[in-house]
């Protein structure tokens, strides 16, 4: 990896973040920071400048304070277009490299600085896309932050005649909601008998009719689509990652018991092909005492660690529930997207380490951004397959053009090819086919 020195005026843990960022994890550049000006004058690696002010000759980006500081407050976003995209907090001197500071604004998106100032919450408690910056200004589909790496890269280039960059390659990680294992079985006598009920009040004797089928075992659950899961996997060589809802039942937490011995056979087995990580419950949100209950009791049944997690619901609020799954020893987490919107909530296509603006410090929490759910496209959106498919091309390309990680959020429910997800079984598989080819 080759290596850049980088003279600043000060060294902040904010600073030292997001030029690892940029440049160490998009770029692939080894980044000296030094204070030293000296050394840097003296030093014959390729050398850049971040301050207020150029140095002599040396390549200059202006910063915009941002990274300087300590503290959360409301910053003024002015976008402008650039380049065929849009930047943020533009800097005003002729000699910067670019137009704006591309650190603070890298900064400013993946770490969510947006979600720690006052906003309105939607009726889960989440932040929602209507309320964030890149939704406002039309990027919420752009990998913007590596798209705004790719751009300093040529500007490094040119100065640099020679300088190789590693960028990062594509990988596509299919994933998997677990919040209903069962349609109709293992449900228990009170709850089966409570749907015979409702159908009965709704007249739906179409449901009744299939309901008695399955507990009767004459017909095959639909929500019981692991096998057309697994062959998937073998035909397209995926490792999935299941989250699964280990939780007390709830007016939003609708899985089976957690002592049920089906449940927990199915559980096995998903592990036995895929990693299992916790789906903490919609009870479990701002409850670490209930969410370390749940991580322990998925962990018994798997007979090891867990280590991964996503939100029922992408039910999250910062900086809160992710103290709670750094505190409860949970190193990868897939939340990092909007229910509402398909795209880049954090403006970025690859995991990143969650930085904590509370305490001013990196963590060793990695965050998977989720670029694409099944529920966004049919139940908030309500798009036909044709414009499904032609979305999740467009994100997925996006994706494949950063060099990203393509995270899609899927449930066995989705794959039951019946009722409102009536042909879904095919436009899945050819979301597959794009993501893989």
């Amino acid at each position: 990896m080759e290596a850049m020195l980088i003279y600043v005026p000060k060294i902040t843990n904010r600073l030292k973040y997001s030029f690892n960022l940029i440049l160490d994890q998009l770029l692939g550049i080894k980044s000296e920071i030094t204070t030293d000006l000296q050394r840097f004058e003296n030093s014959l690696l390729p050398r850049l400048v971040y301050g207020s002010v150029p140095v002599k000759n040396f390549p200059f980006l202006k910063a915009s304070g941002l990274l300087f500081e300590k503290e959360i407050h409301c910053q003024e976003l002015k976008a402008f277009p650039f380049e065929g995209v849009k930047a943020f907090f533009p800097v005003y001197d002729r000699q910067s490299l670019l137009p704006f500071d591309i650190f603070s604004a890298s900064f400013y998106l993946v770490s969510r600085y947006e979600e720690y100032l006052p906003f309105s919450p939607d009726q889960h408690g989440r932040f929602e896309a209507a309320s964030s910056c890149l939704h406002t200004h039309g990027m919420l589909q752009k990998p913007i932050v590596n798209i705004w790496a790719k751009q300093l890269a040529d500007r490094l280039q040119s100065h640099f005649y020679g300088l190789k960059f590693n960028f990062p390659t594509y990988n596509f990680q299919p994933t998997y909601d677990i919040d209903a294992a069962w349609s109709y079985l293992h449900k228990g006598l009170y709850r089966s008998a409570g749907g015979f009920a409702r159908d009965l009040m709704n007249q739906d004797y179409k449901e009744i009719k299939q309901r008695l089928a399955v507990l009767t075992n004459k017909l095959a659950d639909p929500f019981d689509t692991f096998e057309l899961q697994f062959e998937l996997q073998k035909k397209y060589q995926l490792r999935p990652i299941y989250f699964i809802l280990f939780a007390e039942y709830g007016v939003n937490d609708k899985n089976i018991s957690v002592l049920n011995p089906a449940f927990q056979r199915l559980i096995k087995r998903l592990g036995d092909y895929a990693s299992v990580g916790i789906h903490p419950s919609y009870g479990s949100f701002l409850n670490k005492t209930k969410l370390r209950q749940e991580i322990s009791a998925l962990s018994s049944v798997l007979n090891r660690v867990v280590t991964q997690s996503r939100q029922h619901y992408l039910r999250m609020s910062l900086p809160v529930t992710y103290h709670h799954l750094i505190d409860l020893d949970i190193t990868d987490d897939y939340t990092m997207g909007y229910a509402s919107q398909p795209g880049f909530r954090a403006g970025i296509a690859n995991s990143y380490l969650f930085y904590d603006l509370d305490h001013d410090l990196p963590t060793n929490l990695r965050i998977h951004p989720v670029m694409l759910m099944d529920g966004t496209l049919r139940d908030y959106l309500q798009l036909d397959n044709e414009h499904i498919l032609e979305i999740a091309n467009q994100v997925i390309q996006e994706v494949k053009s950063a060099g990203g990680t393509f995270v899609s959020l899927w449930h066995n429910e989705t794959l039951s090819d019946q009722k409102r997800w009536k042909g879904w079984v095919k436009l899945y598989e050819s979301i597959i086919q794009i993501a893989v080819s």
